[in-house]
């Protein structure tokens, strides 16, 4: 689906001068500090909208993916991470603010916007961080994907929190980081109406997809997961506040 038939939005695009600037000396302060090694990444589409699903594990996930995907991603962080002088920066570059525990239309557009304009949108559908192995799903990444009809792509993160460690862990320096792209998976574009029945049904063949995925990156790269964050640190259930039909 060409940019032109996405829905119309007159939201406008989040910025992309910043984004583009930090990505190349944000790679390289990256790779010195840990050993990231990034898989498929010809499996992102060089143009057009695409949405990015990502497992979440660690606090440095989200930065990651906006740095090392081979496009730049407009990617939606908590609403949380703009407060103060992080928020500033992080809307200069072009990160989408998220009320994960109420509807948020504002987060749609944006990220609507994104999509429509040929750009890339991040997305965690896990909704916090948490052991990745994808039990919690929310919909907004199937919601994305049924109004616009553009691919979503699976983003396994591997090794980004130490084994055991808290929400806040970071891998040891020149530990190896692994970042899996796998398989794309589309669904038809659905005009609205939109059923939350549809959505759901949607969000669970795109989960399905997604778990293929992960089981075959783990395979592939002979890692496993870090389990479950210690008692105590796991955060409420988000229910993202994204869709809306």
């Amino acid at each position: 689906m060409s940019g032109a038939d996405l829905p119309a939005s007159s939201t406008e695009h989040p910025p992309t001068r910043l984004l583009g600037v930090v990505r190349p000396v944000s790679s390289w302060l990256v790779q010195r500090r840990w050993d990231v090694v990034v898989h498929h990444s010809d499996r992102v589409p060089a143009s057009g909208g695409v949405i990015l699903a990502a497992n979440h594990i660690g606090i440095i996930d989200g930065p990651l993916l906006a740095v090392l995907a081979p496009r730049p991603v407009h990617a939606l962080t908590k609403r949380e991470m703009f407060e103060g002088g992080l928020g500033g920066f992080l809307r200069r570059a072009g990160q989408i603010p998220l009320d994960r525990f109420a509807p948020d239309p504002g987060a749609i557009r944006s990220s609507l916007r994104v999509l429509r304009d040929g750009g890339v949108v991040g997305i965690f559908p896990e909704g916090t961080r948490g052991d990745g192995e994808l039990r919690r799903f929310h919909h907004g990444a199937a919601y994305l994907a049924l109004v616009t009809g553009v691919p979503v792509v699976p983003v396994t993160m591997i090794g980004t929190r130490p084994p055991g460690g808290g929400s806040n862990a970071l891998p040891e320096r020149g530990a190896t980081i692994e970042i899996v792209f796998g398989r794309a998976w589309q669904t038809t574009h659905q005009a609205w109406p939109r059923t939350r029945e549809h959505v759901t049904a949607t969000s669970v063949l795109l989960r399905g997809h997604m778990l293929s995925e992960l089981d075959s990156a783990l395979s592939q790269t002979r890692r496993s997961l870090p389990g479950p964050l210690p008692a105590g640190q796991s955060e409420d259930d988000p229910d993202t506040g994204l869709v809306e039909h």
